[in-house]
């Protein structure tokens, strides 16, 4: 039988055969040596081949199996004591999505001497489950035999969420793209066609609903690169003073012109605010994105507060020190649910049915982290929904 390796005085789920072992024929003294090399490896550096998140495969010279750790058995639903010893093709039988066996098609042992391995694939495995297979082949000297071959295993389910959010968005896009492009289409091509017949009236509200429409393909088209640039860590902040409060009292004078009463909005600012140094255009598109959810999700008054946000006070003097500048937007409404607080700055998350491509607060709170802030939402003391968020003080480093 195997060996189960200990660790820490305990037996561990990896199972790494020794040489001379019964399971596996013909094994050699480079087994032995590749079972005393995994062991030293893990003294050394402290980790244990369950330790790995992924599953891990070791063959031999000979191409038999002498580990397979813990992750491994988990994603194959194999037992190591099922694998240990076996010929690795026969130990995991893999096939390509056309149904070719992968082992003879890649050949590890008798293949080309100048390769390194295989790069990350989706293979099938017995049953058709698939799974995300990549191999190493460990030579002693450049086009040497193979004296090891390491074969990484991964699950698919995260690949398929990542494919599963890129097909949303896509659709998402496709929809909130063809309403405006075929509003736009139907008047410029009428106009074209029926210049004459129209009276300058109606030619000016068509050519407004054109404006209107190439707007919001403007800004849908700006929120995908807002997304691109967050997924990549690519998001760029250019640090100018901005004036907090007067920024809000803009966007408050925004909603009003736009039809909205003027007492439905209450703006409160507390005094001193602290300098920010923030990108100006990036705070409006915050600013913009709450405001408007609160008007067109919540009800009631919308209550915009701005002040400065303390890390603590002194219990000797009672001085306070600031470490940033809060801004939190509530209304009356009814609020988000508990059960749907984690979901809200996560992609395509709606509040309701009332339109919008349900990306806003997933780019919101990548706006805020990138300017090394916070954001979270609550329940508001009115019960309706409360988004707080908290962005640092200091001057650019160009200023320290």
């Amino acid at each position: 039988m195997g060996v189960t390796a200990r660790r820490n005085g305990a037996h561990s789920a990896v199972t790494v055969l020794p040489a001379g072992s019964r399971e596996s024929p013909g094994a050699g003294p480079e087994q032995d040596q590749a079972a005393d090399a995994y062991a030293t490896a893990a003294d050394w550096c402290g980790l244990h081949p369950d330790d790995l998140p992924d599953g891990l495969l070791v063959a031999d010279h000979e191409g038999r199996v002498i580990c397979f750790n813990a992750a491994a058995a988990r994603i194959t639903a194999l037992r190591p004591q099922d694998v240990l010893g076996l010929p690795v093709e026969r130990a995991l039988p893999l096939e390509d999505l056309e149904g070719r066996r992968w082992w003879a098609l890649t050949d590890p042992y008798g293949g080309l001497a100048i390769r390194a391995g295989q790069p990350e694939r989706n293979l099938l495995l017995p049953g058709g489950r698939e799974v995300l297979v990549a191999a190493r082949y460990v030579r002693e000297r450049p086009t040497g035999p193979v004296r090891r071959l390491v074969v990484t295993l991964r699950g698919t389910d995260a690949r398929r969420r990542t494919e599963r959010s890129h097909a949303e968005l896509i659709a998402t896009v496709a929809h909130e793209l063809r309403s405006p492009l075929t509003s736009v289409k139907g008047f410029t091509a009428t106009l074209l066609a029926k210049w004459e017949r129209f009276s300058d009236d109606q030619k000016k509200l068509m050519l407004e609903t054109v404006d209107a429409d190439a707007n919001r393909v403007t800004r849908l088209i700006a929120e995908l690169l807002d997304i691109s640039r967050i997924d990549s860590g690519r998001l760029e902040v250019r640090r100018q003073p901005v004036d907090l409060a007067a920024a809000v009292q803009r966007h408050v004078d925004a909603h009003v012109a736009a039809g909205q009463r003027p007492d439905r909005f209450s703006v409160r600012v507390g005094q001193p605010l602290p300098a920010l140094w923030a990108d100006p255009d990036k705070i409006d598109q915050v600013l913009g994105n709450l405001l408007e959810n609160a008007v067109r999700h919540g009800e009631g008054t919308v209550t915009i507060e701005v002040g400065p946000s303390y890390a603590g006070a002194s219990y000797a003097s009672g001085a306070r020190w600031s470490t940033g500048t809060a801004v939190t937007v509530s209304d009356e409404g009814a609020g988000i649910p508990e059960e749907s607080m984690s979901r809200v700055f996560t992609r395509f998350w709606r509040g309701s049915k009332r339109g919008g491509t349900g990306l806003g607060l997933y780019i919101v709170k990548g706006i805020v982290e990138a300017h090394g802030g916070t954001i979270a939402v609550g329940r508001a003391a009115g019960g309706g929904a409360e988004f707080r968020f908290v962005l640092p003080v200091g001057a650019p480093a160009f200023m320290a």
